[in-house]
C-alpha cells in the first residue's frame, strides 16, 4: 500500500510538472538539432525581443494573418521589434476553411514587410472551431484553395511558403499533394516518425521564457532540421 501510495504522489507531481510547463516530454538533442526557435502571436502580447532573443535561440515566426481579413493585433509590433534583434524572423497564417486562398494570400501580403534574410511565410493548417477532422470540408475543395494560396506566395516572395501541420491534418491534407512545401509538424506529445520528411519541428507548446507577459504564460519551441550554417541560408531566396 506505502509504495502504491508512492506511486500515485509520483505520477501526480510529474503529471502537475509537465502541466506547469516545468519538466517536457520532448527534449531535442541540442547536438542534433543546433537551430532553435519559437512562434507567437498576440496570446503572447507584446513581447521584450532583447529579452527574448537571449535565451538561446536563433529564430522566431510570427502571427500575422487569418483567413481573409484578421490581422493579429500584436503583428505590427513584434515585426518590428523582432527585426531589430539577431533573431532571423519569419510571418505565419492561420488558413481558413471559409476563404478563398486568392483573398487569404493577398490578406498576408498586405500585412507583411518583406525585410531582407527573412524566413519563408508559413501557411498553418489546422483543424478548428466546428471543423475537427476531414469529415467537417470538402478535402479536394479546401487542397484546392490552398494551392492557390501557395502558389501566389511563392510568386510574392520567390520561394515555395512552409506548411505547419498536425498529425490529422497531415495525414488528411496534405500527404501526397504538397510535397513542394517543406513541412513544419507539430508533435508535442512523443517524436516525429522518422520515415516523415520535415524541416521544422514543434516539439512543444509548455515551456517558460522571459519577456513577454501576455495571457497565455506559454510559448512554443521549436527546432529546425539542419546545422547552423544550412540555416543561414535556408529561404534566402527572399
Amino acid at each position: 500500500m506505502a509504495i502504491l501510495i508512492i506511486l500515485i504522489f509520483l505520477s501526480a507531481l510529474l503529471a502537475l510538472l509537465l502541466y506547469l510547463g516545468i519538466v517536457h516530454i520532448n527534449n531535442p538533442s541540442k547536438a542534433k538539432y543546433p537551430v532553435n526557435g519559437v512562434d507567437v502571436s498576440a496570446y503572447q502580447g507584446q513581447v521584450d525581443w532583447d529579452t527574448l532573443s537571449s535565451q538561446d535561440i536563433d529564430f522566431a515566426y510570427i502571427k500575422a494573418t487569418e483567413g481573409s481579413t484578421f490581422k493579429d493585433s500584436c503583428f505590427e509590433y513584434n515585426w518590428k521589434e523582432a527585426g531589430e534583434t539577431d533573431l532571423r524572423i519569419g510571418a505565419y497564417h492561420f488558413f481558413s476553411f471559409e476563404s478563398s486562398g486568392e483573398k487569404q494570400a493577398a490578406n498576408f501580403i498586405d500585412s507583411v514587410d518583406v525585410i531582407p534574410m527573412m524566413l519563408p511565410p508559413v501557411i498553418d493548417v489546422e483543424y478548428y472551431g466546428k471543423y475537427q477532422n476531414e469529415d467537417d470540408i470538402d478535402v479536394v475543395e479546401i487542397r484546392a484553395e490552398l494551392r492557390n494560396m501557395i502558389n501566389i506566395l511563392k510568386e510574392e516572395s520567390g520561394v515555395n511558403p512552409v506548411l505547419y501541420v498536425s498529425e490529422e491534418t497531415y495525414n488528411t491534407i496534405v500527404a501526397q499533394e504538397f510535397s513542394d512545401c517543406d513541412i513544419w509538424y507539430r508533435s508535442v506529445y512523443g517524436k516525429i516518425d522518422g520515415e516523415l520528411d520535415w524541416t521544422f519541428w514543434q516539439y512543444s507548446n509548455r515551456h517558460r521564457l522571459n519577456g513577454y507577459e501576455g495571457e497565455e504564460p506559454f510559448i512554443d519551441m521549436n527546432v529546425f532540421y539542419g546545422t547552423k550554417e544550412e540555416f543561414e541560408s535556408y529561404g534566402t531566396q527572399i
